[in-house]
């Protein structure tokens, strides 16, 4: 306990590091999976099989491997800027074929004939989806969203394997590395981990039961 007090401001600026990662992971990958949902149920032909293709793709990647080939693949494509941005780019891509997915579900949720009054009161499919569907679905998907948001931060971890050690497990790594007492350094981690995954879960459970959806 007394080397967990004596380096708490190591512990904690690595699980601030750990949640600007998954935030800002969280957000590009909710803007950009918003946008691929839209065009999986948008009726052009080749939208759909576009944003089919990127979740099919990107779904059958392991997240560690698409770190690495942005880590190493991007400077040998002359494109150079710091690991922290460049692990929130490829989270980013990776975690929103999944919060497309996500979306898709809470949208086929919405009965089929709100859809439809929408369209008969004369609005585009623009405007039911922007003023129909979406809440709806949104606010049916707090806890696939909420669990999605888990595994994002809890998956942020991998960025210390590829060279971004000011996060959490980076920073337990050099700890480990210069004094030896891995189960005290990273149990202290991991009791991290826990308490945010608690965390986002009641959250979510209060949001969830504020914004239910009566049918």
């Amino acid at each position: 306990m007394d080397f967990v007090l004596s380096h708490l401001g190591v512990f904690g600026s690595g699980l601030l590091v750990s949640l600007e990662l998954s935030g800002l992971t969280f957000v590009l990958a909710g803007l950009l999976g918003g946008l691929l949902a839209c065009c999986r149920i948008a009726p052009v032909l080749p939208l759909r099989l576009f944003a089919w293709a990127y979740v099919v793709t990107l779904r059958s990647v392991p997240l560690l491997v698409l770190l690495t080939l942005f880590v190493f693949g991007l400077p040998e494509a002359g494109v150079v800027y710091s690991l922290f941005w460049t692990a929130v780019t490829a989270m980013s891509l990776y975690w929103a074929a999944f919060f497309c997915e996500v979306v898709r579900s809470g949208v086929r949720a919405v009965p089929r004939g709100q859809i439809e009054a929408g369209r008969a009161l004369g609005l585009t499919f623009g405007q039911v989806l922007r003023l129909v569907v979406l809440p709806q679905a949104l606010r049916s998907t707090v806890q696939p969203l909420a669990s999605l948001l888990i595994a994002v931060t809890l998956n942020s971890s991998l960025a210390a394997a590829v060279g971004v050690t000011e996060e959490l497990t980076g920073q337990t790594q050099l700890l480990d590395q210069q004094f030896a007492q891995p189960l005290i350094s990273f149990g202290a981690a991991a009791a991290c981990y826990i308490a945010l995954t608690l965390l986002i879960g009641r959250s979510a459970a209060v949001l969830e039961r504020r914004l239910v959806v009566q049918r």
